[in-house]
């Protein structure tokens, strides 16, 4: 499911920003983007995020920017070399006049440095980034609840609407036994040009084709799974996976009535259209579920 979280704190070195941004994915797959001091807390951010987070593809970005005070700031010499060059080089080419500002050189993201400070974060420091990824977490979800709310109804909608179709072919079930004796008797009528049919044997047949072709079992399997999704949907713990795997049973038996619908004439068209309705509703609940933990 997709969501953003962003917090600020404050910390006695600096300042934390961390972010969180997730999208869909089947499982939980993070990717970090951390400042080098931070990486050693990757392990414990992934369990906090981990905590709260049971599905999706999520990014953590975590930005640190120390206060100047900190460990008595030092500038970053090479990258002021840098800086110094590239300025007068330009003044050269452009034939300006005048010196550099070191103010502004300074302020350049990544200038001054904390000395033995940059080593890693202390200890005040990786707490409050463990603070913040609790509360990103949390902020996340509450972005997620309020978009999976949507979504869910949704989904109940599609699971009533394949109740729906299946009440349609099961009333439609009820006239198979008619339509292939119908069907088996043109077809004999043909093969036999016209000779006498013995009505017993002919019922017989039909029974028997009814029979191989009944598809009452795999319609109550249908009408329970479905009945299931809004159960799982009301009910606690992770429910995006449990979809999946009714969804895909209830694929299967969509599957079956399709195949055993063939040689009832219309009759057989109204099911296969029936049936392929509902497997475009299973679909596209198995297209929302990804949005669901």
């Amino acid at each position: 499911m997709t969501g953003f979280a962003r917090v600020r704190k404050t910390a006695a070195q600096g300042e934390i920003v961390f972010t969180l941004k997730t999208v869909n994915h089947r499982g939980l797959d993070m990717q970090f983007q951390l400042p080098p001091e931070m990486e050693a807390l990757e392990s414990a951010i992934r369990a906090v995020v981990r905590n709260g987070v049971l599905r999706g593809h999520v990014q953590v970005r975590v930005s640190f920017t120390r206060t100047a005070a900190v460990g008595g700031a030092v500038p970053n010499r090479a990258l002021l070399d840098a800086y110094m060059r590239a300025f007068r080089e330009a003044a050269g080419l452009y034939g300006i006049e005048g010196a550099p500002d070191l103010n502004a050189a300074l302020s350049i993201p990544g200038m001054l440095s904390a000395g033995a400070a940059d080593e890693g974060a202390d200890e005040e420091t990786g707490k409050a980034i463990l603070e913040a990824a609790a509360e990103a977490v949390r902020e996340l979800n509450r972005f997620r609840e309020r978009e999976g709310a949507a979504t869910a109804g949704e989904i109940r909608q599609r699971g009533r609407n394949v109740c729906a179709l299946v009440s349609r072919m099961e009333e439609i079930r009820s006239g198979a036994v008619d339509a292939f004796q119908t069907r088996l008797r043109e077809r004999l009528a043909d093969l036999l040009q016209g000779a006498g049919l013995d009505p017993q044997r002919l019922a017989q047949e039909a029974a028997v084709a009814a029979d191989r072709s009944d598809i009452s079992e795999e319609l109550l399997r249908l009408r329970t799974h479905a009945a299931q999704v809004e159960a799982l949907l009301a009910g606690e713990g992770e429910a995006g996976k449990r979809l999946d795997f009714l969804l895909q049973e209830m694929n299967r038996e969509a599957n079956t009535v399709l195949s055993k619908t063939g040689g009832l004439g219309d009759l057989g068209l109204t099911m296969t259209d029936l049936a392929l309705a509902a497997k475009s509703e299973i679909d596209k609940i198995r297209e929302q579920v990804l949005n669901l933990e």
